[in-house]
Parts: structure tokens; C-alpha cells; sequence
């Protein structure tokens, strides 16, 4: 791919956090000389004679060495499991040793996003443990700021540590107009802040 990109890479099982990767996408497109490139990671099984198929049967096709190593930026979504994140996530950036030692994250604006069935689910806690490995990469961190008006108007997800969403217990409810409006913040201040560290 020519055009730079920010990675919008995602974990979802029950549609929710697909959802808020597309609307982080529609951020990042946003801004004039930046692409969104989404991807998902297999699931993982305690079975270990179980695989996934090479390519998902919807959705976002999984992600590559070569997605990861190339991006200009990474916003990095997973439903909460726990107050942490879900374990095809986890076991995707476990994996990831081969780009620390190389250090092809580093000095690269990174955020994350995430989605709970309660209102409160582990949200915040997710994030945060989100954001630890990507730190580890020198990744730089960029949550989502108070000048976001929705992130102090919202009766639902959004935190200044990344967008998310309350789902609901049956994972029903789509996401609020304030929960679209922060994930698209955090993909346009994801790319903008790629240019700007690209241009210097």
C-alpha cells in the first residue's frame, strides 16, 4: 500500500466492536492523506487441535506481520473479559516480540477501544490494559481528549482513555450517536497526528 495508514486492528465477538472499528475507520479517513486499514485476529481455543480458517468467513481479514510493521499508527479495539481484554487479542500481541526487538512500533501514535455489556463492566481497566504492551513497543499513546464535547455529554460509553460502548446485557444496542462520534475522534486525532509526526 502506498498511501500511509492507520492499522485499525480489532477483536469482536459479538458485533459491537466491529462496529466501533468501522466508525474509528470512518475517522481516520477523515483526514485528507490517510487510509484506514481494518483487521481482526483469529479467535483461540483451549482445544488445541482447533484452527481457524485463513480467511474469516466475514468481517475484516486477519492481520499480518506485514499490516502491523507498516502502519503509521495503531488503534487497537477488544470486548472487555473481565476488565481485560479478550484472549485472541492478547495472545495476537504475545506474539509480537519479533517487532519489539525490531522496534518498528516506535514513535507511533497508538490508542485503544473497547466494549462491555454493563455500564460498569471493566471499561476503563480494559483500556488500560490495552495500553500497557503497546507502550512496551515505545508506541505513543493518545487517548481522547475533554475537548471532545460527547465525552463529557455522554450517558453512555467514552472515557479520556479511549472510546467505548455499553452493549447491553444481550449485546443488543448499537452505539449511541456520542460513542460513534468519540471512536471517529480517536481515528481523525490517530491520523492527524501520523502526518504530523511523518512531516517532522
Amino acid at each position: 500500500m502506498n498511501k500511509p495508514y492507520i492499522l485499525v486492528l480489532y477483536y469482536s465477538l459479538h458485533g459491537s466492536v466491529a462496529e466501533m472499528a468501522t466508525q474509528v475507520a470512518r475517522g481516520v479517513e477523515s483526514v485528507d492523506g490517510m487510509n484506514a486499514v481494518l483487521r481482526t485476529v483469529p479467535k483461540v481455543s483451549t482445544v488445541t487441535e482447533a484452527t481457524e480458517a485463513e480467511v474469516p468467513a466475514e468481517g475484516a481479514v486477519y492481520c499480518s506481520e506485514d499490516d502491523l510493521i507498516n502502519c503509521s499508527g495503531l488503534a487497537l479495539g477488544s470486548p472487555t473479559r473481565f476488565g481485560n481484554m479478550a484472549a485472541p487479542m492478547k495472545y495476537f500481541l504475545d506474539g509480537t516480540a519479533a517487532q519489539w526487538l525490531s522496534g518498528s512500533l516506535v514513535d507511533k501514535p497508538a490508542g485503544v477501544f473497547t466494549s462491555t455489556a454493563s455500564l460498569h463492566g471493566g471499561q476503563e481497566s480494559t483500556l488500560l490494559s490495552m495500553m500497557l504492551p503497546l507502550l512496551h513497543h515505545g508506541m505513543l499513546y493518545c487517548g481522547l481528549p475533554y475537548s471532545e464535547a460527547a465525552l463529557s455529554e455522554t450517558t453512555s460509553g467514552g472515557t479520556p482513555y479511549g472510546p467505548s460502548h455499553v452493549a447491553g446485557a444481550e449485546n443488543k444496542s448499537t452505539l449511541s450517536t456520542h460513542e460513534a462520534a468519540l471512536c471517529q475522534a480517536l481515528g481523525k486525532r490517530l491520523a492527524s497526528i501520523a502526518l504530523k509526526l511523518s512531516a517532522s
